[in-house]
């Protein structure tokens, strides 16, 4: 069941008290309900990929404090935080075993929150895999003997989404995860997302330069800046925001 992400005054600085100090993160607070996909916007070095290794737990914050549903996350261990939270990189091969099929991969990922070890996969578990694969509309399920390395980059993205959402994440971080695709590629393993999301009501952050993406998926927008908010749309207010309008904000430092 997805669960709810608030974060309250999270501040990372790097190389802190030397003239190279960088504040990534400044008091950063953010709220987001369970269920509420949300796009991430913003320029290098504006927080996002701070934001999301914290999350992780790829890094400790400086100050502040994050809670994944009513559990407290801020110091938990990141394997501890892999169980309940599935996360999708740039990279089709971030992430997976190309070297074990399609199948394997799909088994580790199930097995996720109910064991630490691997099992054979039985046919009961081998017709659920066809079937979520059928639903990605890109063949997949006739290719589970496949290595995934063997895989179309689109073809490893969508399977790498399946095995990130497949045993259902409280939260569900996607980086870019389209930006290396060819345009029908990215196309195609956008709709999933945003249908695969939907559909099981997954807390979801999204981190895209896409503006077009960013207004279409999910129901609010964020924009960083500075290690902080710059923008938060929802609403009416994001309904009438156009992508050439989200782009001069975006490139002319205008949050107002």
């Amino acid at each position: 069941m997805s669960s709810s992400l608030q974060i309250h005054g999270l501040t990372k600085r790097f190389e802190a008290g030397t003239i190279n100090e960088k504040l990534a993160l400044d008091h950063l607070d953010l709220s987001v309900p369970a269920g509420q996909f949300v796009t991430v916007l913003g320029a290098n070095g504006s927080g996002k990929t701070t934001l999301f290794n914290l999350i992780l737990g790829k890094m400790l914050p400086d100050e502040g404090q994050i809670l994944l549903g009513e559990e407290d996350i801020t110091y938990q261990k990141d394997y501890r935080r892999a169980l309940n939270i599935g996360c999708l990189f740039q990279n089709p091969l971030r992430g997976t075993a190309p070297n074990m099929t399609l199948e394997e991969n799909l088994a580790l990922a199930y097995t996720r929150k109910a064991s630490r070890s691997f099992f054979a996969v039985n046919r009961r578990d081998n017709a659920f895999f066809r079937d979520q694969l059928a639903q990605l509309g890109m063949g997949l399920e006739d290719r589970m003997k496949t290595r995934m390395g063997l895989l179309s980059g689109g073809q490893r993205q969508a399977a790498s989404l399946l095995m990130a959402t497949i045993a259902r994440p409280n939260l569900l971080l996607l980086d870019e995860h389209t930006a290396a695709l060819d345009p029908g590629a990215a196309e195609k393993v956008m709709a999933v997302t945003m249908e695969i999301t939907a559909r099981e009501r997954i807390t979801t952050l999204m981190i895209t330069h896409n503006m077009e993406n960013a207004l279409r998926a999910g129901s609010r927008t964020i924009l960083l800046s500075g290690g902080r908010i710059a923008l938060d749309l929802t609403g009416s207010k994001r309904a009438r925001m156009t992508s050439g309008t989200l782009a001069e904000i975006f490139y002319g430092g205008r949050a107002g």
